[in-house]
């Protein structure tokens, strides 16, 4: 995958089924783009809903949809960055099984693109401090990020 957001990654998730199921790995100690552990987490989304946007001064996310399918949109607001302005859109789930890493002050959010609530699984860098959150907040719509949540048709 070329033309990403500088510090983003997207590793190709392999999917083994056989006559029990199937065994998805997501991430692994010894994959090249792994730094440390912070948590595991789920989140869903109903079919159409956005969430979003929001970004993390510390944290990095790494992201992977096991049920449905999401539309995962990332800006990069950085001032000194080689990729400042850029957005990359992401379509992954169960028909494009992917792990996306999101880097520290990308903007991002998510949308359920399936007819199903789809399901995120997060694995981010850092445990959540429920005292003093790492997450930082604009409203999906409303905001200075150059992206519309709109379907595309056509």
């Amino acid at each position: 995958m070329s033309n990403l957001i500088d510090g983003v990654q997207a590793k190709p998730l392999r999917v083994i089924p056989d006559e029990r199921g199937r065994l998805m790995e997501i991430l692994r100690c010894d994959d090249a783009l792994f730094s440390q552990f912070g948590q595991v987490y789920m989140t869903t989304a109903y079919p159409g809903v956005v969430k979003g946007w929001h970004y993390h001064k510390v944290q990095t996310d790494n992201m992977a949809v096991v049920r449905g399918m999401m539309k995962l949109v990332l800006f990069d607001s950085r001032e000194h960055s080689p990729t400042h302005g850029k957005v990359n859109e992401f379509f992954f789930g169960e028909h494009q099984p992917l792990l996306i890493q999101i880097p520290p002050l990308v903007f991002h959010g998510f949308k359920a693109v399936s007819e199903c609530e789809a399901i995120v699984i997060n694995i981010p860098t850092m445990p959540y401090n429920y005292k003093e959150p790492d997450e930082f907040r604009v409203h999906p719509h409303d905001n200075d990020i150059p992206y519309k949540w709109d379907r595309n048709d056509g």
